[in-house]
């Protein structure tokens, strides 16, 4: 029985519709763990006084992954109205699994969340494939 590819090296950054975006390189299966959001863990109190709020990602009332650094690959997913993903949050970790089988070449998304969508997407218009089919 021929060994896995590590999840790692399942995905790569590439170039999306949205600017970067992340991308299967080998099928990931439906219920599958595809990767970890990353980053420093910071209190809800130091992100109210952050101005930039893109890579925050809260954990529970108390906590937030700040996912900006560049290792963090998952902070290169991009939103759908339309995920191919999901976003489970278990102690403390924040753990991307796919909804439904992902062919290779096929963007990693999942959907931000209302708060996320009103405040940065909705402004300027959501291009997920959903709202923005290609023409």
């Amino acid at each position: 029985m021929a060994a896995s590819k590590p999840r790692e090296s399942r995905l790569r950054i590439g170039r999306s519709k949205t600017g970067l975006g992340l991308f299967a390189t080998d099928v990931i299966n439906k219920g599958e763990f595809v990767i970890e959001y990353i980053g420093q863990r910071i209190s809800n109190a130091e992100v109210a006084e952050r101005t930039d709020a893109r890579y925050l990602f809260e954990v529970n009332t108390r906590w937030t992954i700040d996912g900006s650094p560049r290792w963090n690959k998952a902070r290169y997913i991009n939103h759908s109205c339309r995920p191919n993903c999901e976003v489970v949050i278990t102690r403390g970790q924040i753990r991307i699994f796919a909804l439904k089988r992902i062919r290779p070449d096929d963007e990693i998304t999942y959907n931000y969340g209302k708060d996320y969508f009103n405040t940065f997407i909705r402004p300027k218009g959501c291009r997920c494939s959903k709202c923005e089919p290609a023409a």
